[in-house]
C-alpha cells in the first residue's frame, strides 16, 4: 500500500499533476514553537498538502512554559472567518482537522462547521482530535465535554489518549474487557478509532499478543506506551478490527506531540475501498493502521531527533523537571521547554519520507482482541 489521495488528475502543457487534497486545520496557534497548528500544518504541506489554517488561540508560546500571552478567538470571531471564506468559495475543503479548542461557544461554531461540511461533502474526511486532557487532568472545562460526545458522529476518525477515552466513554482502561468496552462504545458513533497512547501497565503487558511484547532488555527501567487503531465497517454487526504497536517511551516533557500524530495520521489515511464483500481482510493492514503507522513512526522519530538536539545542550539548559526548583527559579522551565520544542523544519526529511508497509514499523494486527477469556 502506498499513500494516493488525489485520485483526480489535469494536465497542463501536457504534463499530468495531482491537485493535492485542501484540509482546513482548526486549533491552537504559538507564535515560538511547535503546538496545535504549527506542529500540523507544516507537516502536512511536507507530504503534499495544501492546507488553511484557522487559529482558535493566538498565544506567545505553548502554556507549558508557565508564562504566556495572547488571546482567545471568539466565536464571534470564528463565526465571521468562516462566513466569509464560504462567501468568496473558499469553503470547500476535502479534509478536516480540529485541534485543541477552549471553550464551550467555540465548540458549538466547531460543531455547526462541521455538521455543514460533512452535509454539503459525505465524503470529508474528518479527523477529530478530542484535546481534553491527559495524565488524569483536563486542559479544557467541562461543558466542552459534551459536545465533543454530540461531535462524533461527524468524525471519520478520532485520536483520543488513554485519558481523554476514559473521559469521553466513563471506562476506566484497567482490563482488556474495559478496553473492548470503550471502543465499542466509541465504534457506536465513530468508524475510525486511534487511541494514541497507552501506558504498558501491568494488566496491558499480560493482554498483549507476543509478537507486540518489548525485547528482551537488560534496562528494566525502559517504559512503553501503546498505540492502537480500530477500524469497523459501517453497517456491520462484526467486531471492529484492531492493530497495535509498542514504542519506548522517550523520557521528559515534550509538547505538540499529539498534535503532530493527528496530523500525520490524517495526511497519510487513504480510505481506499475494502476488500471483496466489503470485510476487512483482518490479518492485513487496513487503512487506518497503515496511516497510523507512518505517523506513528514518523512522530517517534521527530522526538528522538529532538531529544538528541537536547542532550546535547549545556546543562543549563537540560534541566530535570523539579517544581520545587521551578518555582523557585522560573527561567529552568523556560530554558528546558525552550529546548524541548519539536525540531520539525530540521527534521523534514523524517516527515517528507515516503511510507510504503512492510518497512518493519507496521502496527501488528490483534488476534484474538474481541475472544472472552
Amino acid at each position: 500500500m502506498v499513500i494516493n489521495s488525489t485520485p483526480e488528475t489535469i494536465q497542463v502543457n501536457g504534463t499530468n499533476f495531482q491537485p493535492a487534497d485542501r484540509i482546513l486545520s482548526i486549533q491552537s496557534h504559538v507564535s515560538y514553537g511547535y503546538v496545535g497548528g504549527k506542529a500540523a500544518v507544516f507537516p502536512l504541506q511536507c507530504i503534499g498538502y495544501d492546507v488553511d489554517a484557522v487559529n482558535t488561540v493566538n498565544f506567545s508560546n505553548h502554556t507549558g512554559y508557565g508564562l504566556f500571552g495572547g488571546t482567545r478567538t471568539s466565536p464571534e470571531d470564528l463565526t465571521s472567518i468562516f462566513r466569509m471564506m464560504d462567501e468568496i468559495g473558499l469553503l470547500s475543503p476535502r479534509r478536516l482537522l480540529t485541534g485543541y479548542i477552549p471553550n464551550a461557544a467555540a465548540m458549538e461554531v466547531i460543531k455547526e462547521l462541521a455538521q455543514k461540511l460533512k452535509s454539503r461533502n459525505p465524503h470529508l474526511i474528518y479527523l477529530m482530535d478530542p484535546v481534553l486532557g491527559d495524565s488524569g487532568k483536563l486542559y479544557v472545562s467541562q461543558d466542552v465535554i459534551p459536545i465533543y460526545k454530540e461531535m462524533l458522529s461527524f468524525a471519520t476518525i478520532i485520536t483520543p489518549n488513554w485519558f481523554e477515552v476514559e473521559t469521553l466513554t466513563g471506562v476506566s482502561l484497567l482490563s482488556q474487557n474495559a478496553l473492548r468496552n470503550a471502543l465499542s462504545i466509541l465504534h457506536k458513533h465513530v468508524q475510525h478509532v486511534v487511541i494514541s497512547s497507552i501506558p504498558l501497565q501491568p494488566w496491558l503487558s499480560d493482554v498483549i499478543p507476543e509478537n507486540m511484547q518489548p525485547p528482551a532488555s537488560t534496562n528494566d527501567q525502559q517504559a512503553y506506551l501503546l498505540c492502537i487503531s480500530s477500524s469497523c465497517t459501517i453497517g456491520s454487526n462484526s467486531h471492529s478490527t484492531v492493530h497495535a504497536r509498542l514504542v519506548p517511551l522517550i523520557p521528559g516533557y515534550f509538547s505538540g506531540v499529539g498534535d503532530l500524530f493527528s496530523a500525520l495520521t490524517l495526511g497519510h489515511f487513504n480510505p481506499s475501498p475494502t476488500p471483496s464483500g466489503g470485510k476487512l481482510h483482518p490479518a492485513t493492514q487496513t487503512p487506518l493502521s497503515f496511516a497510523v503507522a507512518a505517523a506513528l513512526h514518523k512522530t517517534h522519530s521527530i522526538l528522538e531527533f529532538t531529544n538528541t538536539f537536547a542532550a546535547q545542550l549545556p546543562p543549563e539548559d537540560r534541566t530535570t523537571t523539579d517544581d520545587e526548583w521551578d518555582a523557585a527559579e522560573p527561567i529552568r522551565k523556560l530554558k528546558r521547554m525552550k529546548a524541548r520544542e519539536l525540531r520539525l523544519v530540521q527534521g523534514q526529511h523524517i516527515l517528507r519520507e515516503e511510507w510504503r508497509e512492510g518497512q518493519g514499523k507496521d502496527l501488528q494486527f490483534w488476534d484474538g482482541f474481541w475472544d472472552s477469556s
